[in-house]
């Protein structure tokens, strides 16, 4: 049977089809044609503008950090630029370890600096370079430069550097840098000068580096660079010049300060020196030392094991932490407590047997048989100790706390550094607050004898003691003492003080001050430092002192040459000169090594010697041998001892 087509349906169906397909068509080509309006049109300056910015990248330009100076001009913080090979993880395109070995064959990469690599590279963004090698020679970087093309992700990058040109000297005053660490980068963020940080990759981390890093660190400028596809660097089209850090003016004399840690030699202390009128700090010597050079690109594991775990701990700054007690250096401030209070008088005098009974207690002096007669200005002289157990007893423990406290005792000096300790200077109230248990937290009378020879509880810092000396030989005008003298500004060279004026003046009869300074040169001329500055040519006054390192039992003597050198005694000294008109006020400590007139009055004669007459020692100062001294004998221990009946076991016993 055929069948009969139907054109006419067949017809309409294929028109309906065509009609589909055309509108289909249309509206595709609508659609296309409206995006285009957008694009082109109404969006048309939103992607402009991004294009732009594709093709013109934002370069920080980084500041040149500030230099440090000494008083004199010399340098002791630089910079200088140099080539650094970095790695961009995220960019490699063959393992991290393979990259290094083939950079290894065109540039020297030594175990070292592999593994500080890996160090920075855990503190490291995956997308942030980080060095492998630094500081490459133009050979290193001409071999480097040929092969470029097989490194993806690899870059020679110029940078600056810093450099501390003298080395370990003054290293705990001028501190270092470091590369930024991910806690660095936390707390730069959540600041308000986070803008001023990018592309920074190093901050002070130590010293005057840190405490004036915002003075340091200068003002970050940028670049508009355009850029190709690949996203290299065609040409600059515009720049902001950054602005370099400020300098920092230090009040110090770096060669008072390389003479006395000569003299120090391989022995361990502390030596602050102060001008008294300005607080300007001379010389601030810390032994040992360190090179801070170690730790601009990040210090080696072996170094930093080596510092670590050092006996002699050669990264503590030890006239700002350091707490001792100051033994007979702090009789002078005792005898003007006297005075001030009206508990002595000059010519008042006690007999010294060469012991001082407190209850069934027995507190022994420096002299077995005593020193006779003694009024105050001999109590100075000899450091008769059975006087300043008398006047401690009769001052008690609060009225000497209320009268050394504005001295800087026991308090923060403010100098600008940071982490700097309080020290210990003990009153009832502190005692309360010290202690937990109500056993403890009482104070005993017999607690305060000790005090009075400057044991017992007592413990400053170098630091602070060289401030109160200085303020004594200012007549009580208490000067901030100070490292940085003066900040430079980079852009208009202006210099402005740090410490313009007084802190405060603590209100002294100048008569005691006076008859104080005058006991003290009696010191230098007919007592215990006489030896030490026989000959000088200009009249000081000083104060010896000797203190305890360790504790001994009772009625155990004290014997040098039975203990071992760091359960010896500290060496103290204490001077001003002029004696009429200070210009240098200093407080010594050398730990271990017994007799303040044998060790600590030596090196202060050195260091006053220089920067009064300009004389360099001869030779250097020969360690002093503990063997050479006298044994004596003592009874105390370093920190007080509560005996059943309230009072303390007898204090030390020391010839200064």
């Amino acid at each position: 049977m055929t069948e009969l087509k139907n054109t006419e349906r067949e017809l309409h169906l294929f028109r309906l089809r065509l009609s589909v397909v055309g509108m289909f068509v249309l509206i595709c080509f609508g659609l296309l044609l409206s995006r285009f309006v957008w694009l082109q049109l109404i969006k048309h300056n939103d992607y402009a503008s991004q294009a732009e910015d594709n093709r013109i990248s934002i370069v920080p330009v980084v500041p040149n950090r500030g230099l440090i100076l000494d008083r004199n001009g010399v340098v002791l913080a630089r910079n200088y630029s140099a080539y650094t090979l970095e790695i961009t993880p995220s960019k490699l395109n063959a393992p991290l370890n393979e990259v290094i070995d083939d950079l290894s064959t065109l540039v020297e990469i030594q175990p070292k600096d592999r593994k500080r690599f890996k160090r920075l590279l855990d503190e490291a963004r995956n997308f942030e370079s980080v060095p492998i090698r630094t500081k490459l020679t133009d050979e290193e970087v001409a071999r480097f430069s040929a092969r470029r093309y097989r490194f993806p992700g690899v870059e020679i990058q110029a940078r600056l550097f810093r450099q501390y040109p003298q080395g370990e000297t003054a290293s705990h005053v001028v501190g270092y840098i470091g590369r930024v660490s991910r806690k660095d980068a936390e707390r730069i963020e959540e600041s308000d000068d986070a803008a001023n940080y990018i592309g920074t990759e190093y901050i002070g981390k130590e010293g005057l580096e840190k405490k004036y890093e915002a003075e340091l660190h200068g003002t970050t400028g940028y670049e508009e660079v355009e850029v190709s596809a690949g996203g290299r660097a065609v040409r600059t089209l515009s720049r902001t010049a950054a602005m370099p850090g400020n300098n920092l003016i230090l009040s110090i004399d770096i060669e008072l300060q390389k003479i006395v840690e000569e003299a120090f030699g391989d022995r361990r202390g502390a030596l602050v020196a102060i001008e008294p009128s300005t607080g300007d700090v001379l010389a601030y010597v810390s032994k040992p030392t360190y090179d801070p050079n170690l730790f601009v690109d990040g210090i080696d594991q072996q170094n930093w094991e080596e510092l670590n775990t050092s006996l002699d701990r050669p990264l503590l700054n030890r006239p700002l932490i350091g707490t001792y007690p100051p033994g007979s250096t702090y009789k002078p401030f005792m005898a003007l407590a006297a005075l001030e209070l009206g508990k002595r008088t000059p010519s008042q005098s006690i007999f010294d047997p060469g012991h001082f009974w407190f209850g069934n207690h027995k507190f022994r002096d420096d002299k077995v048989d005593g020193h006779g007669t003694v009024d105050m200005y001999k109590s100075i002289v000899q450091s008769c100790n059975t006087y300043y157990y008398n006047l401690a007893n009769d001052l008690g423990v609060d009225n000497i706390h209320d009268f050394m406290k504005p001295f800087g005792f026991g308090r923060q000096t403010g100098i600008d550094l940071d982490n700097e300790r309080s020290g210990t200077l003990p009153s009832t109230t502190w005692k309360k607050k010290a202690y937990k248990r109500p056993e403890q937290q009482k104070w005993y009378a017999g607690e305060t004898i000790s005090i009075g020879i400057g044991q017992g509880y007592n413990a400053f810092t170098p630091l602070q003691l060289a401030h109160a000396v200085s303020t004594l030989a200012n007549n009580g005008i208490v000067m901030k003492p100070h490292l940085v003298k003066m900040i430079e500004s980079s852009a208009t060279k202006e210099r402005i003080l740090t410490v313009a004026k007084e802190s405060n003046r603590i209100n002294l009869k100048q008569e005691n001050v006076d008859f104080v300074k005058k006991a003290m040169v009696g010191v230098t001329k007919e007592g215990t430092s006489a030896r030490a500055f026989a000959g000088a040519q200009y009249v000081s006054a000083g104060k010896t002192g000797t203190a305890q390192a360790i504790g001994l039992k009772a009625n155990e003597k004290y014997d040098a040459k039975k203990m071992a050198e760091r359960h010896r005694d500290h060496s103290w000294y204490t001077a001003f000169a002029p004696a009429d008109n200070p210009k240098i006020a200093i407080a010594i400590i050398v730990e271990n090594a017994g007799f303040g007139s044998a060790a600590a009055a030596p090196i202060t004669r050195m260091a006053l010697d220089y920067y009064l007459l300009g004389k360099r020692p001869e030779a250097k100062q020969a360690p002093v041998e503990m063997e050479n001294a006298a044994p004596h004998a003592h009874t105390a221990a370093a920190k007080p001892k509560n005996t059943g009946a309230g009072v303390m076991a007898t204090p030390v016993a020391h010839k200064d």
